[in-house]
């Protein structure tokens, strides 16, 4: 899959709402800053994920609902949820 800016905060917004039973109208795009990551793996490598160790320019997302905050990583290639409960996700 091939992410655009706009690709990646509606699919982040679509997991979010999956994993807290949500409409996606309750979530809110509280901001979207380009950024370069340290690795591969969008500084969110998932347990035993190994990445190669590079700068990955892509998208900080941060989404809002009910008074959290939620950080989703993004570049062309994939989208991670980071630090959800402690873990980090690939979603795509």
């Amino acid at each position: 899959m091939s992410f655009t800016q706009s690709s990646a905060v509606t699919r982040a917004k679509q997991d979010l709402a999956k994993r807290l039973n949500l409409s996606v109208t309750e979530i809110a795009e509280k901001s979207v800053t380009e950024k370069d990551f340290p690795d591969m793996s969008l500084g969110a490598a998932v347990d035993g994920e190994m990445s190669a160790q590079m700068i990955s320019t892509g998208w900080l997302i941060v989404l809002e609902t009910h008074g959290h905050q939620y950080e989703y990583r993004a570049d062309k290639y994939q989208l991670r949820l980071h630090n959800y409960h402690g873990r980090n996700y690939v979603i795509d």
